[in-house]
Protein backbone atom coordinates (compact mmCIF):
# COMPACT_ATOMS: atom_id res chain seq x y z
CA UNK A 1 0.00 0.00 0.00
CA UNK A 2 1.81 2.51 -1.43
CA UNK A 3 1.02 6.34 -0.56
CA UNK A 4 3.42 8.56 -2.52
CA UNK A 5 -0.01 11.16 -2.76
CA UNK A 6 -1.46 9.32 0.24
CA UNK A 7 -4.34 7.00 -1.01
CA UNK A 8 -6.52 4.70 0.64
CA UNK A 9 -5.02 2.41 3.36
CA UNK A 10 -6.17 -0.60 2.86
CA UNK A 11 -6.95 -0.85 -1.09
CA UNK A 12 -3.25 -2.14 -2.32
CA UNK A 13 -3.71 -5.70 -0.05
CA UNK A 14 -6.93 -6.12 -0.31
CA UNK A 15 -7.06 -5.36 -4.33
CA UNK A 16 -4.77 -7.88 -5.26
CA UNK A 17 -6.38 -10.50 -2.90
CA UNK A 18 -9.70 -9.81 -4.65
CA UNK A 19 -7.80 -9.86 -8.22
CA UNK A 20 -5.95 -13.32 -7.49
CA UNK A 21 -9.29 -15.22 -6.21
CA UNK A 22 -10.99 -13.49 -9.31
CA UNK A 23 -8.10 -15.08 -11.32
CA UNK A 24 -7.81 -18.36 -9.77
CA UNK A 25 -15.39 1.13 8.31
CA UNK A 26 -13.91 2.92 8.61
CA UNK A 27 -14.02 4.68 11.94
CA UNK A 28 -12.16 5.71 14.77
CA UNK A 29 -12.79 4.06 18.19
CA UNK A 30 -12.92 7.33 20.45
CA UNK A 31 -12.34 7.09 24.40
CA UNK A 32 -15.47 8.42 26.04
CA UNK A 33 -12.97 10.68 27.98
CA UNK A 34 -11.58 12.91 24.87
CA UNK A 35 -13.50 13.85 22.03
CA UNK A 36 -10.83 13.76 19.73
CA UNK A 37 -10.58 9.97 20.21
CA UNK A 38 -6.74 10.04 22.05
CA UNK A 39 -5.71 8.95 25.03
CA UNK A 40 -2.71 9.73 27.11
CA UNK A 41 0.30 8.20 25.46
CA UNK A 42 1.67 6.67 29.07
CA UNK A 43 2.57 3.63 27.18
CA UNK A 44 4.15 4.64 24.51
CA UNK A 45 7.93 4.74 23.46
CA UNK A 46 9.92 8.17 24.97
CA UNK A 47 12.45 8.45 22.00
CA UNK A 48 12.10 9.25 18.66
CA UNK A 49 10.81 7.76 15.75
CA UNK A 50 12.00 3.92 15.00
CA UNK A 51 14.48 2.67 11.80
CA UNK A 52 12.73 0.06 9.72
CA UNK A 53 15.17 -2.60 11.45
CA UNK A 54 13.90 -1.58 14.99
CA UNK A 55 10.15 -2.30 13.29
CA UNK A 56 10.96 -5.71 11.73
CA UNK A 57 11.77 -6.75 15.58
CA UNK A 58 8.91 -6.11 16.62
CA UNK A 59 6.45 -7.78 13.54
CA UNK A 60 4.51 -10.83 14.49
CA UNK A 61 5.69 -14.16 13.64
CA UNK A 62 5.52 -17.83 13.50
CA UNK A 63 6.15 -18.50 17.44
CA UNK A 64 3.26 -15.27 18.31
CA UNK A 65 0.70 -16.79 15.93
CA UNK A 66 0.68 -20.66 16.96
CA UNK A 67 0.52 -23.84 14.42
CA UNK A 68 -1.01 -23.48 11.10
CA UNK A 69 0.16 -19.94 9.78
CA UNK A 70 2.78 -19.95 6.68
CA UNK A 71 4.69 -16.62 5.86
CA UNK A 72 4.47 -15.32 2.98
CA UNK A 73 6.72 -14.42 0.40
CA UNK A 74 6.72 -10.76 -0.43
CA UNK A 75 4.76 -9.80 -3.42
CA UNK A 76 6.44 -7.25 -6.31
CA UNK A 77 5.33 -4.02 -6.35
CA UNK A 78 2.42 -4.02 -8.90
CA UNK A 79 1.89 -0.76 -11.13
CA UNK A 80 -1.02 -0.56 -12.89
CA UNK A 81 -3.27 2.49 -13.12
CA UNK A 82 -5.83 2.99 -10.13
CA UNK A 83 -8.83 5.17 -10.80
CA UNK A 84 -11.34 5.78 -7.99
CA UNK A 85 -14.62 6.41 -9.11
CA UNK A 86 -17.70 7.77 -6.75
CA UNK A 87 -15.48 8.85 -3.86
CA UNK A 88 -14.64 12.35 -4.13
CA UNK A 89 -12.81 12.11 -1.08
CA UNK A 90 -11.15 8.95 -1.64
CA UNK A 91 -9.85 10.30 -4.85
CA UNK A 92 -9.14 13.46 -4.31
CA UNK A 93 -6.40 11.68 -1.89
CA UNK A 94 -4.69 9.90 -5.53
CA UNK A 95 -5.41 6.78 -6.59
CA UNK A 96 -2.38 5.68 -8.99
CA UNK A 97 -0.99 4.38 -5.91
CA UNK A 98 -4.38 2.61 -4.25
CA UNK A 99 -2.86 -1.01 -5.83
CA UNK A 100 -0.02 -2.11 -3.95
CA UNK A 101 2.55 -0.20 -1.55
CA UNK A 102 2.98 1.13 1.79
CA UNK A 103 1.84 4.47 3.57
CA UNK A 104 3.88 6.89 2.77
CA UNK A 105 6.41 7.18 6.39
CA UNK A 106 9.84 5.38 5.30
CA UNK A 107 9.91 3.81 8.16
CA UNK A 108 8.65 0.46 7.78
CA UNK A 109 8.26 -2.66 8.10
CA UNK A 110 5.79 -5.82 6.38
CA UNK A 111 5.47 -8.92 7.08
CA UNK A 112 2.12 -11.88 5.63
CA UNK A 113 0.65 -14.87 6.66
CA UNK A 114 -1.67 -17.52 4.97
CA UNK A 115 -3.49 -19.89 7.84
CA UNK A 116 -3.82 -24.05 7.26
CA UNK A 117 -3.12 -23.66 3.65
CA UNK A 118 -6.73 -21.41 3.16
CA UNK A 119 -7.01 -19.35 0.24
CA UNK A 120 -9.21 -16.53 1.83
CA UNK A 121 -7.26 -17.00 5.46
CA UNK A 122 -4.61 -14.19 5.28
CA UNK A 123 -3.94 -11.95 7.40
CA UNK A 124 -0.64 -8.83 7.28
CA UNK A 125 0.94 -6.43 9.35
CA UNK A 126 2.30 -3.47 8.75
CA UNK A 127 4.62 -1.40 11.27
CA UNK A 128 5.61 2.43 10.56
CA UNK A 129 7.15 4.82 12.70
CA UNK A 130 7.27 8.62 13.02
CA UNK A 131 6.11 11.09 15.37
CA UNK A 132 2.67 11.03 16.79
CA UNK A 133 1.36 14.09 14.95
CA UNK A 134 2.40 12.43 11.84
CA UNK A 135 1.21 8.62 12.00
CA UNK A 136 -2.66 10.86 13.49
CA UNK A 137 -3.01 12.64 10.85
CA UNK A 138 -2.03 10.69 8.23
CA UNK A 139 -3.59 7.57 8.82
CA UNK A 140 -6.41 10.02 10.07
CA UNK A 141 -7.44 11.22 7.14
CA UNK A 142 -7.08 8.15 5.07
CA UNK A 143 -9.67 6.36 6.95
CA UNK A 144 -11.90 9.28 7.41
CA UNK A 145 -11.97 9.55 3.48
CA UNK A 146 -12.80 5.51 3.18
CA UNK A 147 -15.75 6.14 5.51
CA UNK A 148 -16.78 9.05 3.84
CA UNK A 149 -18.26 6.89 0.86
CA UNK A 150 -20.38 3.64 1.91
CA UNK A 151 -19.72 2.08 -1.68
CA UNK A 152 -17.40 3.51 -4.32
CA UNK A 153 -15.50 2.01 -6.83
CA UNK A 154 -11.89 1.17 -8.02
CA UNK A 155 -10.59 0.61 -11.77
CA UNK A 156 -7.56 -1.37 -11.51
CA UNK A 157 -6.10 -1.46 -15.10
CA UNK A 158 -8.81 -3.00 -17.13
CA UNK A 159 -10.74 -4.28 -13.93
CA UNK A 160 -13.52 -2.53 -12.22
CA UNK A 161 -13.72 -3.28 -8.09
CA UNK A 162 -16.69 -2.20 -6.29
CA UNK A 163 -15.93 -1.66 -2.76
CA UNK A 164 -18.17 -1.10 0.28
CA UNK A 165 -17.27 -0.35 3.04
CA UNK A 166 -18.60 -0.75 7.15
CA UNK A 167 -17.51 0.73 10.36
CA UNK A 168 -16.60 -1.47 12.84
CA UNK A 169 -15.47 -1.11 16.27
CA UNK A 170 -11.80 -1.57 18.03
CA UNK A 171 -10.49 -3.04 21.10
CA UNK A 172 -9.45 -0.43 23.48
CA UNK A 173 -5.60 -0.63 22.71
CA UNK A 174 -2.90 2.49 22.14
CA UNK A 175 -3.37 5.80 21.74
CA UNK A 176 -5.71 5.77 18.52
CA UNK A 177 -7.43 3.43 16.53
CA UNK A 178 -9.17 2.70 13.83
CA UNK A 179 -11.22 0.10 11.89
CA UNK A 180 -13.09 -0.73 9.23
CA UNK A 181 -14.46 -4.23 7.32
CA UNK A 182 -14.13 -3.94 3.41
CA UNK A 183 -16.15 -5.95 0.71
CA UNK A 184 -14.50 -5.71 -2.27
CA UNK A 185 -15.89 -7.37 -5.33
CA UNK A 186 -15.09 -8.21 -9.37
CA UNK A 187 -15.96 -10.19 -11.56
CA UNK A 188 -18.60 -11.95 -9.54
CA UNK A 189 -15.84 -12.49 -6.89
CA UNK A 190 -16.19 -10.99 -3.81
CA UNK A 191 -13.75 -10.98 -0.55
CA UNK A 192 -14.28 -9.09 2.49
CA UNK A 193 -11.02 -7.78 4.67
CA UNK A 194 -11.04 -6.64 8.14
CA UNK A 195 -8.76 -3.87 8.98
CA UNK A 196 -7.64 -2.26 12.39
CA UNK A 197 -4.90 0.19 12.83
CA UNK A 198 -4.19 1.18 16.13
CA UNK A 199 -1.26 4.41 17.55
CA UNK A 200 1.24 3.61 20.33
CA UNK A 201 2.91 6.81 20.36
CA UNK A 202 5.37 6.69 17.37
CA UNK A 203 4.25 3.66 15.99
CA UNK A 204 1.31 2.62 13.83
CA UNK A 205 0.33 -1.00 13.80
CA UNK A 206 -1.89 -2.57 10.52
CA UNK A 207 -3.21 -5.69 10.77
CA UNK A 208 -5.45 -6.47 7.81
CA UNK A 209 -6.76 -9.99 6.71
CA UNK A 210 -9.55 -12.37 7.56
CA UNK A 211 -11.75 -10.78 10.22
CA UNK A 212 -11.42 -13.61 12.44
CA UNK A 213 -7.45 -13.60 12.23
CA UNK A 214 -6.75 -10.17 12.90
CA UNK A 215 -9.75 -9.85 15.89
CA UNK A 216 -7.05 -12.83 17.22
CA UNK A 217 -3.64 -10.97 16.63
CA UNK A 218 -4.48 -7.76 17.01
CA UNK A 219 -3.75 -7.38 20.29
CA UNK A 220 -0.87 -8.94 20.60
CA UNK A 221 0.47 -7.03 17.55
CA UNK A 222 -0.13 -4.12 19.27
CA UNK A 223 1.52 -5.27 22.91
CA UNK A 224 4.47 -6.18 20.64
CA UNK A 225 4.95 -3.11 18.53
CA UNK A 226 4.59 -1.43 21.87
CA UNK A 227 7.51 -3.11 23.51
CA UNK A 228 11.13 -2.58 24.12
CA UNK A 229 13.58 -4.03 21.69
Amino acid sequence: MRFPTTTALCLGTATALVLTACSNGSARATDPTSASGRQEDRNAPTAGPLSSAALAKRLLDEGDLGEGYTRKAEQPSQHDDVTVIGCPALGDLGGDAAAGGSLDFPRRAKVSFTYASGTGSEVSEELYSGTAAELSSGVGRIFEAMASCSSYQVLVGSTVVTVTTQNVSVPRLGDERWGQLLTFTADGHSHVVKQTAVRVGMVIAVVSGSAALVDAHVVKAVAKARAAT
